[in-house]
C-alpha cells in the first residue's frame, strides 16, 4: 500500500515510517524543510513538500496515495487557535479527497481532551466539537463524516508516548527539573498519566490502516503512572530532591506543562488490542527514565 505520512520526520512520525517500510508499504512524507527531506530520501521515502498551512498540497498529497496518516501537529502552546486552524484544515482537506473512496484515513488524537477522572476507553466520545476546540476538533469531524462514505480512524495517544530521544512532555518535566534543582510533582502527586513506548505506538498506527472505519484506537500501554512516581523517577535519574509543588504554584513552577501535569489523563485500550491483536511490548516510561532517556 502507499502511505502518505504527514509528520513524517516527528518523534513518533520517523518510528511509523521504519514501521511502514518493513511491512512493504510505499511511503510519501510531508516534508518542510530541506533537511527533513533529506532525511526521508535517505530512508528510501518520497518527499512532498509542504506544510500544515498548505491544505491544498496536503489534499494532493493524499490523493496521490491510498492511505493517509496525519501526525503533523504545529504544537504551538503560544497560539493555540493556530494550532487548532491549521489541524482542522488539513483534515477537512485529506477528507475532501477521501470521502467515498474507501482509503484509510487515520488521523493522530489524544487522551487529554477524553480522560477526566477515570481512565478513558475507546468508547468515549471527545468532547472538543468544531474548529475553535482542542485539534479543532479533528475528530469529531473525520467521524461524523463516516457515515458519509470516510474510512476515518481515530488515534489517540497516551500523553507519554516515550523512548531514548524522546523530546516531549517528560523531556520538558526533566528540563524543569534541572533548572529549579528540584524534581517536582503537583499537589499530593497521586494523579496519573497514561503512557506507551514509541514502537508500541508506531506498530499501532500500522495495524490501524486496517481499522474499521470510525475506529478510536488507543495508543496505551499503561493505564497511568502517578506523577510523583514520575517525579521520583526523573529525581534519581537527575541526582536531584524531589518535592510537593502546592497547586497554586505550579504554573509558576512548571511554566506550559504544568497545565497537563497537574491533570489526571489515564485510558485502557482493551478493546484496542482485541480488536488488531496489539500487544505493547516496549519498556515502560519509568524504566525508560531510569535507563537514561532523558539525561
Amino acid at each position: 500500500m502507499h502511505v502518505f505520512v504527514t509528520g513524517a520526520t516527528g518523534w513518533i512520525g520517523t518510528a511509523v515510517v521504519d514501521e511502514l517500510l518493513a511491512a512493504g508499504h510505499e511511503v510519501t512524507g510531508l516534508a518542510r524543510s530541506d533537511a527533513s527531506a533529506t532525511t526521508l530520501e535517505a530512508t528510501g521515502v518520497r518527499v512532498r513538500r509542504g506544510d500544515l498551512d498548505d491544505p491544498t498540497g496536503i489534499a494532493a498529497g493524499a490523493d496521490a496515495a491510498e492511505a493517509t496518516i496525519h501526525l503533523a501537529n504545529l504544537h504551538d502552546f503560544s497560539d493555540m487557535a493556530r494550532s487548532n486552524a491549521a489541524e482542522r484544515g488539513a483534515v477537512q482537506a485529506v477528507a475532501g479527497v477521501y470521502r467515498g473512496s474507501g482509503r484509510p484515513f487515520l488521523i493522530a488524537s489524544g487522551l487529554a481532551t477524553v480522560a477526566r477522572g477515570r481512565p478513558a476507553t475507546e468508547e468515549d466520545p471527545s468532547p472538543a466539537r468544531g474548529p475553535d476546540s482542542a485539534r479543532g476538533g479533528a475528530e469529531n469531524y473525520v467521524l461524523d463524516l463516516v457515515p458519509d462514505g470516510l474510512r476515518a480512524v481515530a488515534l489517540r495517544f497516551a500523553p507519554s508516548v516515550h523512548g531514548m530521544g524522546d523530546h516531549g512532555f517528560v523531556a520538558e518535566l526533566t528540563r524543569v527539573a534541572r533548572e529549579r534543582g528540584v524534581s517536582g510533582y503537583p499537589a499530593d502527586g497521586t494523579n496519573r498519566w497514561a503512557a506507551v513506548h514509541r514502537s508500541d505506538a508506531a506498530r499501532l498506527a500500522v495495524l490501524g490502516l486496517g481499522a474499521p472505519a470510525g475506529s478510536r484506537l488507543h495508543a496505551v500501554g499503561e493505564e497511568g503512572i502517578p506523577s510523583r512516581e514520575i517525579a521520583e523517577a526523573i529525581g534519581r535519574s537527575e541526582g536531584l530532591p524531589v518535592v510537593a509543588v502546592d497547586p497554586g504554584d505550579v504554573a509558576d513552577h512548571f511554566g506550559w506543562i504544568g497545565m497537563f501535569f497537574g491533570l489526571d489523563l489515564t485510558g485502557g485500550s482493551a478493546a484496542t488490542r482485541e480488536l488488531l491483536g496489539w500487544t505493547p511490548t516496549g519498556p515502560t516510561l519509568l524504566e525508560d527514565i531510569g535507563a537514561g532517556a532523558y539525561r
